[in-house]
């Protein structure tokens, strides 16, 4: 019975990562993106905080915290994926630059899977895999359904937008069935994890992405900042189980370790966002004041 829940939950992981960016590339407004991406300074500070910053944290906390492998593996995979889907919400709810989300999020997901084949087996010691198992799920179920949702968009914006809602609801149907089903399948693991270190690890992790990417993001406008650090308080959790997913023997502590992050990040991303929109509101004010 738990080979065929197991089965469905990898299913549902699967039309979790399709729909979320086929949904993505069916909204992105490709012009705002790459208005975006022509930040340099943003684009660094994402790329450092992103793929250098946050996963060297992910690694300093399993060195300093006595976590046991496999839960040091999800903890490290984590800390490599940068960027939820949802994060257009998380940033709308922040009074961020929408435009800016757009551009980090197509940003992320390229780079996540152009670095991830081959940092992985660096990072996450013990993960033992060529770099074609990892990116071969990461292109397949990342990469192909952003492209597909972008192009059917430029070829018709009116198909694509009677197509988003329906692709949306799909999506949000079936992460509710994967959320369920990963209790069923991972539950045991998850009590047992209570006393690994393992929540508390995450709650580190994400604690001193959020609040050290908006402190030290130097440079950037506030509603810029913000979309930054959403970016770090969520991950990909799709991208970070993927490969996992894709290995026969790989521990399943690591994978719950991963599963894990969906309610911390959701957590994080909510009390991020609603502390931004504080410090928005409050900016606002002060320049109505001084105007």
């Amino acid at each position: 019975m738990i080979k065929i829940l197991t089965l469905l939950l990898q299913m549902s992981l699967l039309i979790f990562m399709v729909g979320n960016l086929l949904d993505m590339g069916l909204r992105l407004n490709l012009k705002e993106a790459m208005g975006g991406l022509k930040n340099v300074r943003f684009v660094a500070l994402s790329l450092l905080w992103g793929f250098i910053l946050c996963p060297g944290l992910a690694v300093l906390l399993t060195k300093i915290i006595p976590l046991e492998q496999p839960y040091a593996i999800g903890m490290i995979m984590l800390g490599m994926t940068p960027c939820a889907p949802f994060l257009p919400m998380m940033v709308t709810k922040a009074k961020g630059d929408l435009a800016y989300a757009a551009a980090f999020m197509v940003l992320a997901m390229v780079v996540t899977v152009i670095y991830m084949p081959f940092v992985v087996p660096v990072l996450a010691k013990g993960l033992t895999a060529d770099p074609w198992t990892i990116a071969k799920p990461l292109l397949l179920y990342l990469i192909i359904p952003l492209i597909a949702g972008i192009v059917i968009k430029r070829r018709s914006a009116t198909f694509a937008s009677r197509m988003q809602p329906i692709v949306s609801k799909i999506t949000l149907i079936d992460t509710i069935i994967m959320l369920v089903l990963c209790m069923v399948v991972y539950g045991k693991g998850f009590i047992n994890a209570a006393g690994s270190y393992a929540f508390g690890t995450q709650i580190l992790f994400f604690f001193f992405a959020t609040v050290g990417s908006y402190y030290l993001s130097f440079g950037l406008p506030q509603n810029q900042k913000s979309v930054l650090s959403l970016g770090m308080a969520t991950r990909n959790i799709g991208a970070a189980l993927a490969p996992l997913f894709a290995l026969a023997a790989i521990d399943q502590r690591a994978i719950v370790m991963a599963a894990i992050g969906v309610p911390m990040q959701t957590l994080a991303g909510i009390l991020a966002s609603r502390w931004f929109a504080r410090k928005a509101s409050a900016n606002e004010t002060l320049n109505k004041a001084n105007n």
